[in-house]
């Protein structure tokens, strides 16, 4: 388990004693899928070979479910359970704990990041509901992860993209390096027709960079000179550091900084960063 996360996990569950938790056996008709799973798409290929080692070895490790009004909500384990029902039991192992609505959201969140294997979409959006419905600043967040604070960003910022791209994110047949490219552009109309354009000609994420760069290219000037190496590297410094793209402009007397935000909560967070610095 990595450090952040496990910090993540135990907080949660600080005051319970394990050793006073029991195994008990459930009716698979009784548990219902947690309504926080990040995950979305479960792979059928890997709920099959999970299916086939139940059939073999049975159910290794219990399922954490809730107790509620009919039945149980599953907290951890939704692969086990899909798979526990491909192969047809009626019961599988579980541990029942006394969540809050609260808790039950960070431990499925957190169980999910923990095992890397999300969508980039699926961590940007459990990262979001981290953020936004358990009011965990990024910076909290990142330590908890064991996570950089423009890694956090940057994932949240996919959120952005049309849902068309997003899905096609899921699906895999954009790649997340695709995906951040696709962010420069603006205009949601261009982004589509660049996204059709990657998926007709198969263009790899180096094809794709080069090509919104030079969408974006404006007419050069004929007396332009070229940007100075240490604005430049002053530029990727505060990108780094603000997760989002910067200008730097050098007049003949002054300059000026300009810097892209998305929406007022990420406009927050750039000045959240700034006043903090």
């Amino acid at each position: 388990m990595a450090k952040g996360l496990g910090k993540g996990l135990n907080s949660i569950f600080q005051d319970v004693d394990y050793h006073e938790e029991s195994v008990q056996e459930v009716e698979m008709s009784q548990c219902r899928p947690n309504p926080y799973q990040p995950r979305k798409v479960f792979d059928t290929e890997s709920i099959e070979e999970l299916k086939d080692s139940i059939l073999e070895h049975g159910v290794l490790q219990p399922i954490i479910v809730r107790q509620s009004i009919k039945g149980y909500e599953i907290v951890v384990g939704e692969r086990r359970f899909r798979a526990s029902k491909e192969a047809g039991l009626t019961t599988i192992p579980a541990v029942v704990r006394e969540l809050t609505d609260e808790q039950m959201m960070e431990l499925a969140l957190l169980e999910n990041l923990q095992r890397e294997d999300l969508s980039p979409i699926e961590e940007a959006e459990a990262f979001d509901r981290l953020i936004n419905d358990l009011n965990i600043k990024q910076d909290d967040l990142a330590k908890r992860l064991g996570k950089s604070r423009p890694h956090i960003a940057n994932m949240v910022r996919l959120l952005s993209l049309p849902e068309r791209v997003r899905a096609l994110v899921n699906s895999k047949e954009l790649s997340m390096g695709h995906a951040r490219a696709l962010l420069s552009i603006k205009d949601e109309e261009q982004l589509l027709l660049v996204t059709e354009k990657i998926r007709k000609e198969g263009l790899n994420v180096r094809q794709t960079e080069q090509l919104i760069t030079k969408m974006n290219e404006k007419p050069k000037r004929k007396t332009k000179t070229k940007k100075d190496v240490f604005l430049t590297s002053k530029e990727n410094e505060l990108q780094e550091r603000l997760g989002t793209g910067v200008s730097i402009q050098q007049g003949k007397r002054k300059g000026k900084i300009e810097i892209e935000y998305f929406d007022r909560d990420d406009l927050d967070r750039i000045i959240e960063l700034l006043t903090d610095a």
